[in-house]
This record gives C-alpha cells, sequence and structure tokens, in this order.
C-alpha cells in the first residue's frame, strides 16, 4: 500500500534570503525528574547586570534541560568572580556539587570579555576555565560555551548546547526554514517560501543544509550553505527528488528518486551528480538515514504491506526489517554511537516517539502525545528532538533517552515541524 501523505511528501519553492532574526523567540519549559541528577550553582556574574543576556540563567536552563544536573541558589550575598578563591563550604550546604562563577567587561573594541571558571565543590578542586571575548550577538553563545565546558568536566562527554538546530514553521500560509541555538532561542530565518519547504538536513560539517524545493513545479533537492546563503542544485532528476541525507563524510546524499515512476532509493555522487540506485523493489521505499559508521542504511519501506523500518548494506543489497513493534513506523533515525534507533510508531491511532536498542531489539515509549514526528538525535546521543501537537499548534520537544526530562519549546508564531540537530560544530 501507499506510503500517506506526510510532511516529508509536501512540496514547495523556497526563496533565496540572508539569514535574519526572527523576533517571536522560544519559551523553554522543562518537565519532569531524572534518576540521578548533579546539583549545581552559579554565583552572580560580576558585571552582568549590564549586559542584554542573564548568562547565569541561559547556563541554568542548558545544564536543567540535559537531565543530568539539578540547580541549587546561589549563597546570599555572595560576592565572585573567575579571580576569586572562594570559601567552598557554604556552596556544600547548598548543596551543591559544582559551581560557576565569571565576569563581564566591555573590551576596547566594543566586545565582551566573558570569563569564569568552574570548581568542584566536593573535593575542593579547580576544574578550570576561560576567557571568551564575544560581540553583543553572542553572548548567547558563550553563555552556551560554559554549559558546554561543565558538562564536559562533569560528564567526560562533550556538551551539544552551542550546536544550532533547524526546523520549518508556517504562518499565514508561509514557510520559512529557521536556524536556530540548540534551545530553540536566536531564531535566524534561512529560507522563506509561499509554498511549503520539507526535509532540512544537515551537512556532517554544519555548513550546510540540504531541503527539497519545488520551484520547478517538482521536488528538487538544493543545498543551503549557512554561512553565505548561496544554494546549489544538488538533485533535479526525472520525477521526484525527496528526502535527502549526507553520507557521514559528506560525499554523497542519499535521496529518494522516482526515476522510473516508483520511489526507490538512491545515493548521488556530490562532485559528479552521478547517481546509483540502491533499491530495487515493487514497493515505495524512502527516508533514508545512514548509520554514523557510514556501513549501513536505514529506510522505511512498505514493501511487507506497511511501512517499516528496514537496513540494508551502503552499496544497496538484501533490505532486512528492523522495525517488529506495530503495525506502522516511520521516520528512522539513529544515534552517533549506532547503539539506538529512535522512530514513529503508530499505538492506538496516534503517533507516538519510540526508542530501540538495536542489539536487543527492545522498544521503549517515549512520549504520551499522539502526533509526534521527525526525531533527530543530539550529536552527543543524549537526547532526541521532536515535532509534535500540544493543545491543538504544532511545537517542538525534547526529550532524554529515559523520556524522563522533557523540554518544550513554546511561544513560537505558526507551526513548527521537520526538526533535524545539527553536528557539533568546529
Amino acid at each position: 500500500m501507499p506510503l500517506p501523505l506526510s510532511r516529508r511528501a509536501l512540496l514547495g519553492a523556497a526563496s533565496l534570503m540572508p539569514l535574519s532574526a526572527v523576533h517571536a523567540q522560544f519559551r523553554v519549559e522543562v518537565a519532569g525528574v531524572g534518576l540521578t541528577q548533579l546539583p549545581f550553582s552559579i554565583a552572580p556574574f560580576k558585571g552582568g547586570d549590564q549586559i542584554p543576556q542573564d548568562l547565569a540563567a541561559i547556563v541554568r536552563a542548558d545544564l536543567e534541560r540535559s537531565g543530568q544536573f539539578r540547580y541549587a541558589a546561589p549563597v546570599a550575598g555572595a560576592v565572585l568572580d573567575e579571580t576569586s578563591r572562594p570559601d567552598l563550604a557554604p556552596w556544600r550546604e547548598r548543596p551543591a556539587d559544582v559551581l560557576l562563577a565569571g565576569s563581564v567587561s566591555r573590551l576596547a573594541d566594543g566586545r565582551y570579555d566573558v570569563r569564569f571558571r568552574v570548581w568542584d565543590v566536593v573535593r575542593l578542586q579547580d576544574l578550570g576555565g576561560m576567557s571568551l571575548p564575544v560581540s553583543a550577538s553572542d553572548l548567547r553563545l558563550a553563555a552556551h560555551r560554559m554549559a558546554d565546558y561543565i558538562y564536559e568536566k562533569l560528564t567526560g562527554e562533550k556538551g551539544i548546547f552551542s550546536t544550532r538546530i533547524a526546523y520549518v514553521t508556517k504562518n499565514a500560509g508561509r514557510y520559512t526554514l529557521l536556524v536556530a541555538d540548540a534551545d530553540g532561542e536566536n531564531a535566524q530565518a534561512a529560507l522563506g517560501s509561499p509554498e511549503p519547504i520539507i526535509s532540512p538536513a544537515w551537512s556532517p560539517t554544519g555548513a550546510h543544509l540540504a531541503y527539497v524545493s519545488f520551484e520547478s513545479r517538482k521536488p528538487v533537492i538544493y543545498s543551503h550553505e549557512i554561512a553565505t546563503g548561496r544554494r546549489r542544485l544538488l538533485a533535479n532528476f526525472k520525477g521526484s527528488n525527496s528526502a535527502p541525507a549526507w553520507s557521514p563524510d559528506g560525499k554523497s546524499l542519499l535521496a529518494t528518486l522516482t526515476l522510473d515512476g516508483r520511489s526507490q532509493l538512491y545515493s548521488i555522487d556530490l562532485s559528479t551528480g552521478s547517481h546509483t540506485r540502491l533499491t530495487q523493489s515493487g514497493s515505495i521505499d524512502t527516508e533514508p538515514v545512514w548509520d554514523t559508521a557510514g556501513k549501513n542504511i536505514y529506510f522505511v519501506s512498505d514493501r511487507g504491506g506497511a511501512p517499516q523500518i528496514y537496513r540494508m548494506g551502503a552499496r544497496g543489497g538484501q533490505a532486512d526489517r528492523v522495525s517488529f513493534s506495530g503495525s506502522y513506523n516511520t521516520s528512522p533515525a539513529i544515534s552517533p554511537d549506532g547503539r539506538w534507533l529512535a522512530y514513529i510508531g503508530r499505538v492506538g491511532g496516534g503517533f507516538k516517539l519510540q526508542l530501540m536498542e538495536l542489539s536487543s531489539g527492545q522498544v521503549t515509549q517515549l512520549t504520551d502525545t499522539t502526533d509526534d514526528e521527525s526525531p533527530s538525535f543530539s550529536p552527543n546521543g543524549r537526547m532526541i528532538m521532536y515535532a509534535t501537537r500540544l493543545q491543538g499548534r504544532e511545537a517542538l520537544m525534547t526529550t532524554t533517552l529515559d523520556g524522563r526530562i522533557k523540554t518544550r519549546l513554546s511561544g513560537g508564531q505558526g507551526d513548527i515541524r521537520e526538526p533535524d540537530w545539527g553536528p557539533f560544530l568546529a
């Protein structure tokens, strides 16, 4: 049976525009309690009342959203900066295991110098710090980098707070492709169109976004360069060109093409433009994604009678069914470590975010909403972003892998859909 019309199947034309600020910002709402959380505290930043951003609040929201940290109010009257040698005993009584302190000063060239230091309150250790000279527009980025620093020092893994996300909004009949901070703030418009924009996909370096346009009265795949706004035509073959997915090395692109009238998977060499057919089925094959190693491709096919998720080698060949829990499963996403498969499954008439451990096949339902779509892993694999419908409106959400900490990014105007989480930035 044919796959139903989904947002990925919608087609639209996109007009090129430079990145521009979107005034309607998201409001971050965190709900849920993790099993184990590290208590932390942040002393008021010296000079922080002279800048347009509350650095401490941004760092706090980042760490809480990860599900691994719990905030403790600062010691009343404490005056600290990165040069202080604080008495840590009062902070340990909060209780706080980690303390962040710092300062902000104006440089001669108009930029701000954000300095910070982190202490391990339990072990009485100085965990280091750094200086971040930034423009006023990058103060939020400085806060995200502070959160990344703390996260890595305490967990041993890279933080994802300074990464970016992409998503599409629909408002008053107009579609906009947006790039934002990982917390949904600081949204910048990359593309706008009166027709739908679908399937944004980050390149491995985070320098480009692939997307589907209908400028030629048929679906065509373009690449948008984030820094310059320049774009490049990637796929304009006979019939439909849809569902782009970059290879891990950035040298090729997976796409769903209909060269013979059927939706089949192809690999496109981005240096030559040549294409290679990967599936040879009489069914609809679509929504391909690579695993991180570039050895396998996961995709959706109705070859068994209903949409399910399959896996095959990077060069095509035999495809093995992966999803068996439920009669209808789409939108695969593979975690960076290759351990987890996130997807959307139909459960009781609704569509819910599912998480499968690939080695065991064990499936966990992560949400209780009924209109979830487009899961995307954070670059460290610890969180999943997805779109859903809440109170009659579409919204972006993040969840930890255990489903205990969920963050709603709300307050944006119009419907919000098609999220994709970008890679770590160099």
